[in-house]
């Protein structure tokens, strides 16, 4: 249950709200070519809205550091809000000073007012006490609802919330409520699938759900870091060489885990390997799983079994079929699925068809969620290219809660705090 108040716990009427949103979205020549994280704050905007509150929306765009960047300019993301919500806004060319506040001061009731990228302010992400006194003057109330940010301390998730009462936004409770539901109380079996590059970047993640799901599915470039640890040659596949004690360090947990209780932990058993990820080159499935040395233990006191079928020259691009079986059989039998990583390269330049030579282990474990096999299990996916892929491939319907934060979710699923939720006002 969300311990924190929200738009629906305080008195909005006639009031002026800053609202922080997160239109962090992707444009191409100055066009929006995913709207997601835009549309997904309209649920709050309307709510607002029938309470004719005067709205000041603030958000980020890129990483601009501190510096007017116009090719970062919220102007686009204005126009499409405009025609989301079938209504007139106005949009101002600051985010603070003077004609920010005479803008402000001349909304009425029931209007809207876009600030430009707060990060164009270096005061943003230093958590600037004055650059959070200069957003919060001429306004009553600030809602956060940006979610993919709340778990940095910057001005407008942090300093901002020592001078205005501070709730939550329905899109925000809507996140933190789903996802530590899912990590506290989830209907089992309860399956994890972590792709990515860095162990490093998840390890925290990792070892929760070694501690509570049923089943750990590990894939994408991080997996070759594991099948590395496990004795097996890679070739030129991407590992972190220094990550490899670390991933020992993994695997022997999950076989401690295994041996209290019925819990599985899987590798990729084949791959699809190439010689580059360029779209015209052969590539083929190799099997190496009666390569791998299931004993850890045992690694490296003596030497590996001449592991893999991998030439030098090669990498692995995507998990293989028996892989991908696997991965979407265990989804089967699973009530609940957390995914966060795709399981090879989903994005190649150039490449325009929707299923890539190296996504298709991706593509079958989103066939196995979307329940093409017979059984859907709750599925809560995050991460920027997961759910990138999704809405590719115009997917996003079939998942039961696509996150909207990267970050945000991977640090509330391993049960850190988030500064930018712990700071509202509680219930």
């Amino acid at each position: 249950m969300f311990s924190k108040k929200t738009i629906r716990d305080i008195d909005l009427n006639n009031k002026t709200v800053l609202l922080r949103t997160d239109y962090n979205v992707p444009l191409v020549d100055g066009q929006i070519t995913d709207d997601f994280r835009i549309k997904k704050t309209l649920d709050t905007i309307n709510y607002l809205l029938s309470k004719d509150a005067r709205i000041v929306i603030c958000s980020h765009l890129g990483r601009p550091e501190g510096k007017v960047d116009n090719s970062l300019s919220l102007f686009p993301i204005a126009k499409h809000l405009k025609t989301l919500l079938h209504k007139e806004l106005e949009f101002v060319t600051d985010c603070v000073g003077e004609k920010v506040q005479k803008a402000k001061s001349n909304l009425k009731p029931g209007e809207i007012l876009l600030l430009e990228n707060l990060r164009f302010n270096p005061g943003e992400e230093a958590n600037s006490a004055e650059f959070a006194k200069e957003l919060a003057q001429g306004v009553d109330v600030f809602v956060q609802d940006a979610f993919a940010v709340v778990h940095r301390k910057h001005a407008s998730t942090s300093a901002i919330t020592q001078l205005l009462p501070s709730v939550a936004g329905l899109l925000l409770e809507k996140e933190v409520d789903i996802i530590s539901g899912a990590m506290q109380d989830p209907e089992r079996p309860l399956t994890a699938i972590v792709g990515g590059a860095k162990i490093v970047d998840k390890i925290d993640i990792l070892e929760r759900f070694i501690a509570i799901a049923d089943v750990l599915i590990v894939g994408g470039a991080m997996a070759n870091t594991f099948l590395r640890a496990s004795g097996i040659e890679v070739g030129l596949s991407l590992i972190s060489q220094e990550e490899i004690p670390l991933a020992r360090d993994i695997i022997r947990k999950c076989d401690t885990e295994r041996k209290k209780r019925n819990f599985i932990f899987s590798l990729p058993f084949d791959g699809v390997v190439s010689n580059d990820m360029k779209i015209n080159l052969p590539t083929r499935i190799v099997d190496w799983s009666t390569n791998i040395i299931a004993d850890i233990e045992y690694y490296p006191k003596r030497p590996p079994k001449l592991a893999s079928q991998i030439k030098k020259n090669e990498q692995i691009l995507d998990i293989g079929p028996f892989s991908g079986s696997f991965g979407a059989g265990i989804i089967q039998l699973s009530k609940t699925v957390i995914w966060n990583g795709t399981m090879g390269v989903t994005e190649i330049e150039g490449y325009h068809h929707q299923i890539g030579p190296f996504a298709h282990g991706t593509d079958l474990i989103i066939q196995a969620i979307l329940g093409d096999f017979g059984h859907k299990p709750f599925s809560i996916v995050g991460g920027g290219d997961t759910v990138g892929y999704i809405e590719n491939r115009h997917l996003e319907e079939g998942i039961d809660h696509l996150s909207t934060g990267g970050g945000a979710s991977l640090e509330l699923m391993s049960g850190h705090s988030l500064p930018g939720v712990s700071d509202l006002l509680d219930k």
